[in-house]
Parts: structure tokens; sequence; C-alpha cells
């Protein structure tokens, strides 16, 4: 593997012997656009029973309180009323909403929670898909930008009628994290939340020193072309090389850069990240794949505690800590 723009990493600390205690258990459900799946070690059923409630009725209200595609949801409510009123929120969705700006300021505007107008444009799920005119791509970038997002305690305004918020860049990462700590709120030590493939692992499963996951070949989508041991960590990649569409020859991915309103057109195919949290890795993945090859791995780089790989092509560029996590298949 290429390395480029190296600086010094310590090794994480190396896997206990604490191996948890009881059977590996799975839960999966359907959520949140994807499957659910949670696995974790105990042997007190009443234990198993409560966490996997607890786990899956928040994550079922987080779904219903956040997404675009439940009209009911608090955040149809306020894109519905975009260029017309205020909308009342409540503590939750303000810090959620300061996450958005958290998150906007740390990727240097890659990830803005307004960019739906845009996403909406570039719908690689049509039928038959079509590149959005040099005008369009133009009246929807004048509906995007977080700072054009009113906020005030305890309500928010979107001044421009069409604008609308989506936080599909980051609440699959940011629920992981939450069930995460829902396990452990319940006595469980051991789990790897993985919704999406954005994943979360605290101690290891039964009779094993870490969680091991596979690390898809983004040339060879369905195959794994390494794996990655983890404990106390959440990872995650990007990459637009399965959702795209193709027309007259050239591919347009589904991950649009705001800043421009045209996809990701950098030659990286893939971009993964591991780091404290998952949401942190998810942040990171994303950004440093709209950065590409050499900004990308500078910007991991800059985040201590964490390394990632991105994958073009030809090559393969990987901050130096990487290795420490990856074994070749």
């Amino acid at each position: 593997m290429a390395m480029i723009a190296q600086s010094h990493r310590q090794p994480p600390p190396a896997p206990g012997s604490d191996t948890g205690s009881g059977p590996l258990r799975r839960l999966a459900f359907p959520a949140l656009g994807t499957t659910c799946e949670i696995q974790y070690a105990t042997n007190d059923a009443a234990q198993a029973d409560r966490f996997e409630a607890a786990a899956v009725g928040w994550v079922n209200g987080f779904e219903a309180k956040y997404s675009r595609f439940r009209v009911d949801s608090l955040v149809s409510r306020i894109n519905a009323a975009s260029g017309r009123d205020w909308v009342e929120v409540d503590p939750e969705m303000e810090q959620m909403l300061k996450l958005c700006e958290t998150l906007h300021f740390m990727s240097q505007g890659v990830l803005d929670a307004t960019s739906l107008p845009l996403i909406r444009l570039w719908n690689y799920k049509a039928e038959n898909p079509v590149v959005p005119t040099v005008q369009q791509i133009q009246d929807a970038r004048k509906l995007v930008g977080w700072g054009k997002v009113q906020l005030a305690p305890g309500k928010v305004f979107l001044p421009q009628a069409g604008m609308a918020l989506d936080f599909g860049g980051f609440g699959k990462e940011y629920a992981v994290d939450v069930v995460a700590q829902i396990a452990v709120d319940h006595g469980i030590a051991n789990v790897l939340v993985d919704f999406g493939h954005d994943l979360r692992a605290l101690g290891a499963p039964p009779g094993r020193p870490a969680w091991h996951i596979g690390l898809e070949d983004p040339t060879k989508p369905g195959t794994a072309s390494a794996s990655v041991a983890l404990r106390g960590k959440g990872i995650a990649s990007s990459g637009d090389y399965i959702r795209c569409f193709t027309i007259a020859g050239k591919r347009y991915g589904h991950i649009v850069d705001p800043r421009t309103g045209w996809p990701v057109a950098n030659g990286c195919l893939q971009a993964t990240v591991v780091a404290g949290t998952c949401l942190q890795a998810g942040v990171l993945s994303t950004t440093a794949f709209v950065m590409g090859v050499p900004r990308g791995i500078e910007f991991i780089q800059a985040i201590p505690g964490a390394e990632g790989i991105l994958i073009t092509a030809t090559a393969r560029a990987q901050t130096r800590g990487f290795y420490n996590y990856v074994a070749a298949k």
C-alpha cells in the first residue's frame, strides 16, 4: 500500500485478555434505510431482552423524528415551513442543529445538512436518471448553505422556500454511537453495532481478542480485500462505486460536493476511517473522500487518534498508523 503525507502515530493499545461472558447474540431489524445489526454477549436473557427493546425503541423514535422520508417527522415539518415560518424545536433537536453546525465547520463545508436540494437534483435512484443542467445546479445551490439557517432559542427557520434539511450525512453514524452507549448502560461491555456498515466496536466477542470486520474491495464489490480488528473504536467507509449512474460513458456517483453542486469525480473509489466513534469516523471518511488524495489523507492525519485509507483505481494511500488495524486477507 502506498503511504503519503505520513506522520508519526502511536499504535493502538494491544487487545486485552477480556473476552466477555455469555453466548454471542444477534439482533437485526430494518431501520434508517438499511439493515441494523447488533451483536453482543451476555448470559442474562432478561438483560438481553431489556437491551434489545431499548435499542430498537430508541432507533425507531430517532427515525420517526429525524427522517426526511417521514412526512410527520420534525425535520419534514421544518422543511415544509421553509420560506414561511419559524418552527419550534425541543432541546434535543437544538443539539442536533448545533451538531450540524459543528460538522459543517469541521468538514470544511463538505457535510452540509442543507444539501437536500442538490441530492434531489442528482437522483441516481430514478428509473431514467439524467444529468441536471448547469442552470438547475446553480438554482439548487442557491438553496444550499448552512450559513443561511436561522437559529434562535427553541426554534429554527429556513429563510428560502425550497430549502430543506437532511441528516442523512451523519444520522446513521450518530445512531450507532448512541446504541453502543445504550448497551453499556445496560451492563453489556462486548457489542458490535453495525448499521449499514457504519460500525462501533466495544470489547470483543466471546473467545476472541477483538471484533473482526471485512473491508470491501471497491474494485470487486461484494468481496473483502482485508479485515480490521477493532476494540473500542468506530469505523466507516464512504464510496460511490455502487450508488451511481452512467450516461454517455461518464459515471456520476451519489456523493455530491455541496460546494460545487456536482458529484465527486476526483478518482477516489473509497475512503475508510477508524476513529474513536462511528460519528467521527463517518465525518472523516466522507470528507476525505470528497477531498481525495492527498488532501484527504492529510485531513485524517490532522485528527488525533484517527487513521484511514483512500483507494483509487490505481493506488492506495493510507495514514502511517492504519496498518496497526488491518491484516491482509
